[in-house]
């Protein structure tokens, strides 16, 4: 896994590497892009997910549908993470936080690996009553597919728009 924001065209914005791991970790959910299954276009939507605090992002979805379709045609994705952000009308303007993570992602992982991300994304979503939670997991097991996004490329990227920044900043 790589942090670089050699490619972020407006270098006076960028995120440094702390708060974008800062932000992988506490995000609610991001948006995973991929090309669609035939290649002619792209595909996006919103979606829970858990950071191992590795080299990897874990996603759960059901076995069968359009991202898993997307993912077999093209692994290569990419996910967005939006951290802070507030709309600054006065100034024209929104600041915000966001990290963009180039992926590659797969699917049909062994049964230990599909557990123990069910049992990260619990622990993430509902910590108070992960017991049931474990439960409810082992008993839509069958029925549930996790895929596993290995980062290869993180970038990040701010603005700061206070009272103080000039309109169109």
């Amino acid at each position: 896994m790589i942090f670089s924001n050699e490619n972020v065209r407006r270098q006076d914005r960028l995120l440094d590497e702390e708060r974008a791991m800062e932000i992988i970790k506490e995000g609610e959910y991001g948006i995973l892009s991929m090309r669609t299954e035939n290649g002619d276009g792209a595909y996006g939507i919103p979606i829970s997910y858990v950071w191992d605090r590795g080299n990897s992002i874990y996603l759960h979805c059901a076995p069968a549908g359009r991202k898993l379709d997307c993912i077999d045609a093209c692994r290569h994705v990419s996910f967005c993470i939006v951290g802070k952000t507030k709309v600054v009308p006065e100034n024209f303007t929104t600041a915000y936080e966001s990290v963009v993570l180039e992926c590659t992602a797969h699917r049909s992982l062994h049964e230990a690996e599909r557990m123990s991300a069910l049992s990260l994304l619990l622990s993430k979503y509902c910590p108070e009553d992960k017991v049931r939670g474990i439960e409810y997991a082992n008993k839509s097991f069958p029925r549930t597919e996790i895929i596993r996004l290995d980062i290869e490329q993180i970038s990040a990227k701010c603005k700061r728009a206070g009272k103080a920044a000039g309109a169109g900043q």
